[in-house]
């Protein structure tokens, strides 16, 4: 199974839920639902292992991810632009990916970032909304938060869609195979 495949349900789309960051717990997912959510942490590159970045719910239309500020801040102990910048692309790759096509890459093209506010402690949490989803391009509004829910970052990410994937893609974790049965 690729990443491109876990967004797949058998049945009806449905968003795939995990654990949330603060707040109530969402209704329990369906085991298939939260494997989606596992398989896509446990491929997460180097850079998102480095930042903390974890998946919490993942869909093509929608896509939610948290990271932590400690760890992830510049020298005037605020959180980094840049890592704003990875944790976006993150989730929009990721989403992209989930609504492409069996055994496509996608792999984004273009990103633009406004940084609203700065965080020097706790959590940030990345939504990624699905604005456009084709075959070739994929797009995607971010809007990164703090715990209090105010904008520090919004972002926009478009991704481009490759047939097929990179040949060594498995050894690198970006094509996990499938859980046993």
């Amino acid at each position: 199974m690729t990443i491109a495949d876990a967004g797949r349900p058998s049945g009806p789309s449905t968003p795939v839920a995990g654990p949330t960051h603060g707040g109530a717990e969402p209704p329990p997912a369906a085991s298939g639902e939260a494997d989606v959510v596992a398989l896509l942490n446990a491929a997460r590159g180097e850079m998102e292992q480095r930042l903390g970045i974890s998946i919490v719910e993942a869909s093509a239309e929608r896509l939610v991810a948290t990271m932590p500020v400690e760890g992830n801040r510049q020298p005037y102990g605020l959180l980094h632009g840049g890592a704003s910048v990875v944790l976006a692309e993150t989730v929009g790759s990721i989403g992209a990916a989930l609504g492409a096509p069996a055994g496509s890459a996608a792999v984004g093209i273009e990103i633009s970032a406004t940084h609203h506010r700065s965080a020097t402690s706790g959590t940030v949490t990345a939504v990624a909304t699905r604005v456009h989803g084709g075959r070739t391009l994929a797009t995607y509004d971010i809007r990164i938060t703090d715990e209090g829910g105010r904008a520090v970052c919004t972002s926009r990410l478009t991704c481009m869609i490759r047939p097929n994937l990179p040949p060594d893609a498995h050894q690198r974790g970006v094509a996990p195979t499938a859980p046993a049965a």
